[in-house]
């Protein structure tokens, strides 16, 4: 597959480009295409560069307002509440991250439901900035529907990611993300742009058959991770990102890919602990006991340490952006 070498700058600089020729402040164009890029640097290429496009189209037509401004409400002492206003996600995400630290650190724990949002983009990446505070970070998000309920047969939940992460004083922090689906389905959309096959397992068509093409997953629904158990963790999720943040549930909302329809109006809910009046600040050291013991077997690695050295490489040496794409992005910051 051919592919085109972009610097992270560059690769910003083409996607705030776009966003603003598509109809999105120059504000929200930059807090959007950082977030796309740390994703491509992490090798999360499903939240990444190729995301542009579904994200540019859904400006241009207004099913997600790219002038938004998000709106911040204290619900409590620790609780808040975030209107993304059918805007991307990102800027409300941001807003709710200088909020928490600054209430967390004041009370030891605090809360942020985020509402009529979009499509949040690497969870991991949220967590990482609360635990670099010195915070435990939690996120739950809620997608589009894409997964049926254990038994079913019609997609209800969306993969709904669910990401952790706790600080590490002199080490970079313990952030676990995944989605729970067999796999994003952002992965999914990345092998239909470039014309490839899934593995047999992650997903099934509109019939419940098995299937290897991403146009017919896309179509059909995806299959949780470990199975019964996993659709109850899906459910979970649902509950906590959709119904406690008076959002959209998976079955609810529009697709994150297409330009019609209303906005998906999907939801986040964020936590942010501070670790040491829990702990009588021993929370650190047991953290590096256990990690320890872990790490102390040959063959282990902690969750998450991979995202570090793509994103050194990243830095370093740029990104490979497939050619068709690439192609594609450039039509779009200069259309005829």
């Amino acid at each position: 597959m051919s592919t085109v070498n972009l610097s992270l700058h560059s690769l910003q600089a083409l996607a705030e480009a776009i966003l603003v020729a598509h109809d999105t402040s120059a504000t929200n164009a930059e807090q959007v295409a950082a977030a796309l890029v740390a994703a491509e640097s992490d090798g999360q290429q499903g939240h990444g560069a190729s995301r542009i496009p579904s994200y540019a189209v859904q400006a241009k037509s207004g099913k997600v307002d790219g002038h938004a401004t998000p709106r911040l409400k204290r619900t409590g002492a620790t609780a808040l509440t975030i209107d993304a206003v059918h805007g991307f996600a990102y800027p409300a995400l941001n807003l709710a991250f200088d909020a928490l630290c600054e209430l967390a650190l004041e009370s030891g724990i605090a809360a942020a439901a985020i509402t009529r949002s979009h499509h949040s983009g690497v969870a991991g990446h949220q967590v990482e900035r609360l635990a670099e505070q010195g915070l435990i970070g939690l996120c739950f998000c809620n997608t589009p529907q894409g997964i049926a309920p254990w038994g079913g047969n019609r997609g209800v939940f969306g993969t709904n990611p669910v990401a952790f992460a706790a600080p590490r004083p002199g080490s970079p922090p313990l952030v676990i993300d995944m989605s729970l689906s067999k796999v994003a389905r952002g992965k999914i959309n990345v092998a239909a742009q470039r014309g490839e096959s899934i593995p047999e397992g992650w997903a099934v068509d509109c019939d419940g058959a098995p299937t290897t093409d991403p146009d017919a997953a896309m179509q059909g629904t995806l299959l949780p991770m470990g199975d019964a158990k996993g659709a109850q963790l899906v459910l979970m999720v649902e509950v906590l990102a959709a119904a406690l943040t008076a959002s959209n549930f998976g079955y609810e909302a529009s697709s994150f890919f297409t330009a019609t329809g209303e906005p998906p109006g999907v939801g986040q809910f964020m936590i942010a602990i501070d670790p040491q009046p829990f702990s009588n600040g021993a929370f650190a050291d047991r953290l590096e006991t256990l990690l320890a013991a872990m790490l102390d077997q040959p063959g282990t690695r902690l969750p998450g340490a991979q995202r570090f050295i793509r994103r050194d490489a990243a830095e370093r040496d740029g990104v490979n952006i497939p050619q068709a794409l690439y192609d594609e992005l450039v039509m779009m910051r200069d259309p005829m």
